[in-house]
């Protein structure tokens, strides 16, 4: 791979990972902890809105960064070992499972209308993701100094 191609690659899964990171961090902080006040009367359409809506952002994200981490366990960039490549991959199907084993079913159920337990489980499984997309934001940008700090390295 080109010098330029690993920057670009490393830079694009470091913008999807951290546009991703800020996402959570908003989603769990302000968003659903606002569910609970939204109102029986109102909720499912708020509900069904605020998953259209975030879905349209996070899901061409998740796609972009998941490509990317692929592409980097399989191409390692220079400076990154395949441990941390690896470990980078882990922590985001770690987040993907999580999607897909807790927060996609309780959207499901508050879809049908406000309920309490799903809205608890939904925030507390939440902090699964929000941890590991935190992680991965600290490995691409970990990632993308390693690529600078070997190729400063090599030329001089």
């Amino acid at each position: 791979m080109s010098a330029t191609s690993e920057l670009r690659l490393l830079l694009v899964h470091l913008f999807a990972t951290s546009a991703l990171t800020g996402l959570i961090w908003t989603i769990q902080v302000v968003h659903y902890p606002l569910f609970a006040q939204v109102g029986a009367d109102r909720f499912v359409g708020y509900e069904q809105s605020h998953s259209f809506r975030i879905s349209t952002l996070v899901g061409p994200l998740m796609g972009i960064e998941l490509i990317c981490a692929l592409l980097i366990v399989w191409k390692l960039p220079t400076g990154t070992s395949a441990t941390v490549g690896w470990a980078a991959l882990a922590v985001l199907l770690l987040v993907h499972l999580c999607t897909m084993v807790f927060s996609v079913p309780a959207h499901t159920i508050l879809g049908l209308g406000f309920s309490s337990n799903a809205h608890q489980r939904l925030v507390q499984t939440n902090w699964i993701r929000t941890i590991g997309w935190s992680i991965r934001a600290a490995i691409a940008a970990y990632m993308l100094m390693s690529l600078f700090t070997a190729r400063i390295s090599s030329a001089v």
